[in-house]
């Protein structure tokens, strides 16, 4: 069962060692514990719902409607957990055919009702926000289109509903010997839809793509008539539509099915562990690493902050002391080292001999490999980072994410701005914040750069909220004024709205809203994004 009111599996937690609440008490302060409101308090802030005529695939019950009024953006925790919410949908709709799509739809313009699609629930920028205004609102739940439709194993191409979540789109495709490799960090909650229309970004893309290069096509249908997009390899026929629907975050329709290029289970897919002994080097390292022409399925790079946290969050003090006195005898100090995870990909061969010449780029860079015991750590709880947001909100901290994508001439300065910015963003309240980062996608001409900061919650949702206000803006100024863009694999939802169009410009956004009133002229499908 999915916690209604946090991350992820009920049955899951995530411990703090004695260490890391130790290290947050002295870093940004001591904290009482966070608010949590009962179910049955926010149930009682669900109005009569605005529906007049619901049909079979439609719910009215309020419970239905509180489980669908949020994701999982920081201001939605505040809601829920402070039990501040004040937006919810008129009604949950549950086609169990991509057919049933369009009587849903056209059951929503009998009711001139706004329709949100609703996948796994785990946008972190407000995608799922309910709109102000009069109309109603349905929330399209694709929970029950997660089948696997086609296989094409002689064309690598398979079609699934859209809302799939990736456990069980790899465990079907595994039968078959294959798999998408698609794994972002809501990989065991998310949904291939979700992962289309938010442009999203897998661990291991520099091997097998970001979802950009997955997504081969499919079926998308809108306010006015089914789209349909062929799955060509490639085609030179004007612009591809393809890209328009893929970020569009459910402003043209909603995607039915989606066919995506698919790849054998690799022979091997090992993780090593790197530490380097300063930030510099570390970068120049990677950036020599992207364009060595090795079988990378990724690079991760902690800087010396986040490198020191990762340590202490790991427990097993006496390991981590061991592997520290290691390093100082490697000539690597402390406070400045950067860990670094490396992912070699493909034939046993190929990652054999890629790792050989890995080691040779490392080298000269006074690298110092510590084997794949920390990859093999990583790989077991790559997806449960998540759930230290429901042990840190216990504790009294609310912990947030932000990140953006730059060329690489631009990345130290980028970082620098942001963790500035982010540090010092609560100093006119008095209050501290921890700030960490580090590089999770490694491209040739550039990295993405991935931003976490811990704050203290206070007593009111209210105080809360003006801090995590304080803090995203001015992180998002800083990524503007760099260069940067807003998201590189979260997108854009209502938290990055403002900064969109110091990406798009002036022209770029009114081209975006022109196709809107074109597929969507009534403004029914999640209006409010992306303008």
């Amino acid at each position: 069962m999915y916690r209604w009111n946090g991350w992820g599996d009920d049955q899951v937690e995530m411990p703090l060692p004695e260490g890391a609440a130790t290290m947050l008490n002295e870093l940004v302060g001591s904290a009482a514990p966070g608010p949590a409101c009962s179910k049955k308090q926010l149930l009682s802030r669900v109005p009569q719902s605005r529906i007049r005529q619901p049909i079979s695939l439609v719910s009215t019950d309020s419970e239905e409607r509180l489980l669908h009024a949020y994701g999982q953006s920081f201001p939605d925790w505040i809601g829920f957990r402070y039990g501040s919410l004040d937006r919810f949908p008129d009604a949950v709709a549950y086609p169990t055919t991509t057919d049933e799509i369009a009587d849903i739809l056209a059951f929503a313009e009998k009711e001139n009702a706004v329709v949100i699609p609703y996948g796994g629930g785990t946008s972190v920028v407000g995608h799922l926000n309910v709109p102000d205004g009069d109309r109603p609102v349905v929330s399209l739940s694709l929970e029950r289109l997660n089948r696997l439709v086609d296989i094409n194993s002689y064309n690598r191409l398979a079609t699934f509903e859209a809302g799939v979540r990736g456990p069980h789109l790899e465990a079907q495709l595994r039968t078959y010997g294959y798999t998408l490799g698609h794994y972002p960090q809501s990989y065991e909650q998310s949904t291939l839809g979700g992962w289309v229309t938010t442009r999203s970004s897998g661990q291991q893309s520099m091997y097998y793509g970001r979802i950009e290069g997955l997504f081969a096509g499919g079926r998308l249908i809108t306010a006015k008539d089914d789209m349909m997009l062929p799955p060509y390899p490639a085609s030179a026929a004007g612009p591809d539509i393809r890209q328009i629907v893929m970020g569009s975050e459910g402003r043209m329709g909603v995607l039915a099915d989606a066919r995506v290029r698919i790849s054998e289970i690799p022979a091997s897919d090992d993780i090593y562990g790197v530490f380097f002994p300063s930030w510099d080097k570390a970068v120049d390292a990677v950036r020599a690493l992207t364009a060595a022409e090795l079988p990378l399925s990724m690079v991760r790079l902690s800087n010396p902050t986040e490198t020191m946290t990762n340590l202490i969050l790991a427990g097993h003090e006496k390991q981590i002391a061991l592997l520290k006195r290691y390093l100082r005898l490697r000539g690597l100090c402390d406070s400045t080292y950067c860990m670094a995870l490396i992912g070699l990909i493909g034939s046993r061969k190929a990652v054999h001999i890629g790792w050989r010449n890995a080691r040779d780029v490392i080298k000269k860079f006074n690298g110092v490999p510590v084997g794949k015991s920390m990859g093999n750590a990583w790989k077991k709880n790559r997806f449960l980072a998540p759930y230290l947001r429901n042990t840190l909100w216990d504790y009294g901290y609310g912990v947030d994410t932000l990140e953006t994508a730059v060329n690489w001439d631009n990345v130290r300065p980028t970082m620098a701005a942001v963790e500035s910015a982010v540090s010092s963003a609560l100093s006119e309240k008095n209050e501290s914040v921890h700030v960490f980062s580090h590089l999770s996608h490694v491209y040739k001409t550039g990295s993405s750069v991935y931003t976490t900061f811990v704050y203290r919650l206070a007593e009111t949702a209210e105080e809360t909220m003006s801090r995590w206000q304080l803090l995203k803006t001015k992180a998002s100024q800083a990524i503007v004024d760099a260069g940067g863009t807003i998201s590189h694999q979260h997108g854009v939802g209502t938290d990055h709205k403002p900064y969109l169009a110091a990406e798009k410009g002036r022209m770029g956004v009114d081209l975006l809203n022109r196709i809107w009133s074109y597929t969507d002229p009534d403004m029914r499908m999640n209006p409010g994004k992306l303008s």
